[in-house]
């Protein structure tokens, strides 16, 4: 979870039988979740409105369910206030802070919440908007992604299941330096071959690999104050959420001048090495972070070649997760050695077609990027209500709804 939001992509799945276990908060359309557990106040307090899109899905202890009577309250509107700084300062409110931030559900329901009739009409609607082009997006990103593997005959690619493959010393070993045997599986082979059947190159051919730093748990700040400090769990191919962590002001000063050059630009392609291995993001503006060191920075060495988008979204692609897969296997945590990623194989296309997958990219960026405008319109109007009250607010909502237009 994050502010108003829950990421695109979950890394934790139950059985059937687990969930069967904890059936009883097992997630359904319009239900309103609230982080209420973490190492500070910025973690705790979170709020978002689980979508038809999400399920099915459970919950751990450290988020709150809320299911509401509807005939009460618009589950819209409830999200949009928690997510105001009166709604989220109030969970704060009444929250203990010991070795971590914790409320309870208890807790949860004092928390007390204006209500104003007409403005939840208006919530709602703009909240459905916001869904719209949240869908639109994913759904055009996907295009682009069917795009890319139709252009290369691997639509419909399956890998083989056979989990045998007899190598030489020669052809293994001494080639490659590994022993373990799943790097050998044949779907992987198999997947390199279609790729190289076809223009294609080394990445490292294609981009100059950069890496960040590490400074360690000593540098972070003790509050929301510093240098935002991404890393692989801020981000992923849809976009970047707020970084949770921060470099001290202390620690910025020291190092301001490494620092400023560590800081990616525009173009920039973030490409994870550790952890969620192989995760790409295409950086639309120059940033104001600094990334971890398990984040390697791509910096397109011809982009009248190959594109920046379509780059990052050939690395988010199957045929390369397969080689992140292939490489990185065989560890509890994943680590993917910048010498393999620098021998990753990148399939091309003709630049009409680069230039096609681009622009899909861009526009499913720019939906999710309304989307995330309109949601903030509606904080916004809620704050408004509070602090002037209803008429101004319903005001300031038909403004916006005209910039929309």
């Amino acid at each position: 979870m994050r502010e108003n939001k829950i990421v695109d992509v979950f890394t934790d799945y139950l059985t059937v039988e687990g969930n069967e276990e904890i059936k009883n908060s097992a997630l359904e359309a319009d239900d309103v979740i609230v982080t209420i557990i973490g190492a500070t106040f910025d973690v705790v307090g979170r709020s978002a409105i689980v979508r038809k899109s999400h399920l099915p899905a459970n919950i751990n202890q450290n988020i709150a369910l809320i299911r509401l009577d509807k005939t009460k309250i618009n589950p819209t509107y409830l999200n949009a206030y928690l997510n105001t700084k009166y709604g989220r300062g109030s969970l704060h409110h009444h929250s203990r802070q010991t070795e971590q931030v914790n409320l309870n559900c208890r807790e949860v329901e004092r928390v007390l919440v204006p209500l104003f009739n007409q403005l939840e009409a208006g919530i709602e609607s703009l909240s459905t908007k916001a869904d719209t082009a949240s869908e639109k997006a994913a759904l055009v990103y996907s295009q682009a992604e069917t795009l890319l593997l139709d252009t290369l005959g691997m639509a419909d690619f399956l890998p083989s299941s056979e989990a045998i493959n007899i190598k030489s010393f020669k052809d293994s070993f001494s080639v490659t330096g590994r022993l373990d045997a799943e790097y050998y599986q044949p779907k992987y082979e198999q997947m390199v071959s279609h790729i190289t059947g076809q223009p294609h190159a080394r990445l490292i051919k294609l981009v100059d690999i950069n890496k960040s730093i590490e400074p360690g748990s000593d540098a972070y700040s003790d509050d929301d104050e510093g240098l935002p400090f991404l890393r692989v769990a801020d981000y992923s191919k849809y976009g970047i959420t707020k970084p949770q962590k921060c470099l001290s002001t202390t620690f910025v000063a020291e190092n301001s001048d490494d620092l400023a050059a560590l800081m990616p630009k525009k173009n920039t392609i973030l490409f994870s090495k550790d952890g969620s291995v192989g995760e790409a993001y295409c950086l639309r503006e120059d940033a104001n972070f600094i990334t971890s060191g398990a984040v390697l920075h791509l910096t397109v060495l011809d982009p009248d070649n190959v594109l920046p988008e379509y780059l990052t979204l050939a690395l988010n692609s199957k045929l390369v997760k397969m080689q992140a897969e292939r490489d990185a296997g065989g560890s509890i945590i994943l680590h993917w050695r910048v010498g393999e990623i620098e021998n990753v194989v990148v399939p091309l296309v003709d630049m009409p077609t680069q230039e096609k997958i681009a622009a899909m990219v861009q526009e499913s960026f720019t939906l999710k990027a309304e989307s995330e405008r309109l949601l903030d319109v509606a904080k916004r109007a809620v704050e408004i209500a509070i602090e002037q009250d209803e008429n101004a607010a319903l005001s300031y909502l038909e403004q916006q709804n005209k910039v929309t237009q």
